[in-house]
C-alpha cells in the first residue's frame, strides 16, 4: 500500500528551508517541550546525585574500602562488596564476550536469511528488554537447583551474562554492520577466504564499537541487583586473603546496599549506604571511562 507524504510548492519549500530555525509557533512548542524534557530529566538526576554526596562524602573514609562488613556503621566497610563485585565482573566479561561476538559475527555475517535467522534476531532484540529479575529466576532454576550449581560466583556470572548478552549482539552486529561493503569484497576479490577477510579486515574494523557496547553492556550489569540476589548474592566474605574461586559464594555491591538500607539502624541508611552508592558510581564512571578510551584509541588506530 503506497503511503502518501503531503506536497508543497516549491515556494514554499524554500521560505521553510530560508527561515531560522524556532521562529514558526510549533517549531518553537516542539523545541519547549523538549527543552523542559531534557530539563527535567537534568535537575532530578543533580538532585539524586548532590543528596547521595551530602549525605555520603563525609562516612567515606579509607576504612571503607578495607574493612569488611561490621554491625557497627562507623567500622562497616565494602572490601567484600568492591572485590566480590570487580571478579563478577572479570567472570562475566569472560563469558560473555566471546559468546555475544561470535553470535553477532554468525548472524551478520554467515547465517543465510531466511525465516529461522529473522526468528532468531527478533527474538533477540526482544530479550534485551526482559525484565532482569526474571534472568534471576531462570538462573536460579537452571544453575542452581537443576544443575547443582550452588549459589557460588559462577553462576552469578553465568546470569549476568545471560542478561547482557542480548545487549552485545545487538551492538556487535550494529558495529559490524557499519563497516563498508567494499571491504568485503576487496579482501574476496585478492583471494582471501571469508574467514580470513572478516577475522583480519572486518573485526579489527568494527572492534571499537564492539568494545564499546561490551562494557556499557557490563557497566548495566555491575548495578543490578535482582538477578544476583535471586541467585544468592548474600554472602560477605570475611577474608579474601587468596584470590575468589568461581565456585566460592559471594557478595557484590549491590546487595550490601540494598543490605544497608534494609537495616532498622539509621545509620546504616543515611550514612553507610550513601557511601556504597558513591564507590558503586566510581567504578560505573572508570568503566564508562576505559569504554570511551578503548573507541577513541581502536578509531585512531583502525
Amino acid at each position: 500500500m503506497a503511503v502518501s507524504t503531503p506536497r508543497r510548492e516549491v515556494d514554499e519549500v524554500q521560505r521553510a528551508l530560508r527561515r531560522p530555525a524556532g521562529r514558526g509557533r510549533r517549531e518553537r512548542t516542539f523545541q519547549l517541550s523538549l527543552m523542559v524534557a531534557t530539563a527535567v530529566a537534568v535537575i532530578v538526576l543533580a538532585i539524586l546525585l548532590i543528596d547521595i554526596l551530602i549525605d555520603g562524602l563525609p562516612s567515606l573514609t579509607l576504612t571503607r574500602f578495607t574493612n569488611y562488613a561490621s554491625r557497627f556503621p562507623e567500622e562497616f566497610g565494602f572490601r567484600s562488596g568492591i572485590t566480590g563485585t570487580l571478579s563478577l565482573m572479570v567472570v562475566t566479561a569472560l563469558l560473555s564476550f566471546p559468546i555475544g561476538v561470535g553470535a553477532a559475527t554468525y548472524l551478520e555475517e554467515f547465517a543465510p536469511r531466511n525465516w529461522f535467522t529473522r526468528f532468531v534476531e527478533a527474538n533477540v532484540s526482544n530479550l534485551a528488554g526482559v525484565p532482569s529479575v526474571v534472568y534471576g529466576l531462570l538462573g536460579a532454576g537452571v544453575f542452581v537447583y537443576f544443575f547443582s550449581l550452588g549459589r557460588s560466583l559462577v553462576v552469578g556470572a553465568i546470569t549476568l551474562s545471560l542478561l547482557i548478552l542480548p545487549v552485545i549482539i545487538v551492538a556487535s552486529r550494529e558495529s559490524l554492520r557499519a563497516v563498508p561493503q567494499a571491504l568485503r569484497e576487496a579482501g574476496l576479490g585478492l583471494g582471501a577466504t571469508r574467514l580470513q577477510t572478516i577475522s583480519r579486515q572486518i573485526l579489527p574494523q568494527a572492534l571499537p564499537g564492539i568494545l564499546t557496547g561490551t562494557i556499557l553492556a557490563l557497566s548495566r550489569a555491575i548495578g543490578e541487583t535482582a538477578p544476583i540476589l535471586v541467585v544468592g548474592a548474600l554472602f560477605s566474605r570475611r577474608s579474601d586473603n587468596v584470590p575468589w574461586d568461581i565456585d566460592d559464594a559471594f557478595s557484590a555491591l549491590p546487595i550490601q546496599i540494598y543490605n544497608l538500607v534494609s537495616r532498622p539502624q539509621a545509620e546504616f541508611q543515611e550514612m553507610v549506604a550513601p557511601a556504597g552508592i558513591i564507590i558503586l558510581l566510581v567504578l560505573l564512571l572508570l568503566m564508562n571511562s576505559i569504554a570511551i578510551y578503548l573507541r577513541n584509541r581502536y578509531s585512531r588506530s583502525s
